[in-house]
């Protein structure tokens, strides 16, 4: 399946502003909203996902039609490599120790920054990597 490929980059926009404010105030229950997010997006897919409904509902109606798509695999994967860092920074607000919390999210939210404002998608490019990398070794088990 193919998606517009404005939508996660809108997501990873409000990401990077919602993991900003987590890092400012250390609110491990909006830290916690935004696990809630990446969950959905990792389950359902980005299309699918609370920004997702938000990009589809208010923004790209504005906008003209995509000029490209892409498949929504990597963007899948890359939230739940977001779940992963947003699950750990839960633990360390919650149960401590704290800077586990402020370096979890801190990665986060670098990665989110990178999509946000250079298209750049690092979950995303794991997944392309982590594919090259099983299709060899499955080419190797094959001769």
């Amino acid at each position: 399946m193919n998606i517009d490929a404005r939508g996660p980059r809108f997501g990873a926009t409000l990401t990077t502003i919602v993991l900003a404010a987590v890092l400012v105030t250390g609110s491990g229950w909006l830290l916690a909203v935004q696990t809630a997010f990446f969950a959905a997006g990792a389950a359902a897919g980005v299309q699918n996902s609370p920004y997702g409904w938000l990009y589809r509902t208010l923004v790209r109606p504005r906008l003209g039609p995509p000029a490209e798509t892409e498949d929504a695999a990597p963007p899948r994967f890359a939230q739940a490599v977001g779940l992963v860092f947003a699950v750990v920074g839960l633990v360390g607000y919650s149960a401590g120790p704290q800077w586990l919390g402020l370096a979890a999210t801190a990665a986060a939210l670098a990665a989110a920054f990178l999509n946000a404002a250079f298209a750049y998608c690092l979950g995303c490019e794991m997944y392309l990597l982590l594919r090259r990398a099983t299709a060899k070794s499955d080419e190797n088990l094959v001769q």
